[in-house]
């Protein structure tokens, strides 16, 4: 090889590994990951119920003592996107009654809207995430999804939802 060539690849590997750190530094690949390919290095592994648990758990919910809770913003728009794409939103949920809160469960209405929810108690003052993460595909034109929160509240199922104009290929 000689040393013009040797040169030219050097300097386009340093640029590349120069690139590949101002991402991670600026905190731009965790955000950019997720939303192109419906990835997040630091997503928790979902336990899912079996309808056994799912009954169980509603049950052991119904009998726990009321609370109240608060979502401030109950609905999102993600404005355009193109079919196909996958996007997530979360949702804070904040106990603002004196017992524990429990959500049994986050019923969407679609396959196409799949939820993630905290199944240990959030305790008075404290405040937890529910995600819904909305798979575009075989969706066209303007799409309005909603979830329900199913918890030891007197308002649940409690209504939470998002927008999205899904544009075409």
């Amino acid at each position: 090889m000689n040393a013009t060539l040797k040169t030219i690849l050097l300097t386009v590997l340093t640029l590349s590994l120069f690139a590949i750190a101002l991402v991670e530094l600026s905190g731009v690949s965790q955000t950019a990951l997720f939303n192109k390919l419906g990835a997040n290095a630091e997503e928790k592994q979902e336990v899912k119920l079996t309808p056994d648990d799912k009954a169980k758990r509603d049950e052991e919910v119904k009998a726990m003592p009321k609370t109240t809770m608060e979502v401030p913003n109950t609905k999102f728009d993600f404005g355009k996107m193109k079919e196909g794409e996958k996007v997530r939103h979360n949702w804070t949920v904040k106990n603002t009654g004196n017992n524990p809160l429990m959500i049994s469960n986050v019923q969407t209405s679609c396959g196409c809207t799949a939820p993630s929810f905290p199944k240990e108690p959030i305790l008075p003052g404290a405040e937890a995430i529910i995600t819904l993460e909305f798979n575009s595909a075989g969706k066209e034109g303007l799409v309005n999804k909603n979830a329900l929160i199913v918890a030891n509240t007197d308002d649940s199922p409690f209504s939470i939802g998002f927008t999205a104009e899904v544009e075409k290929k």
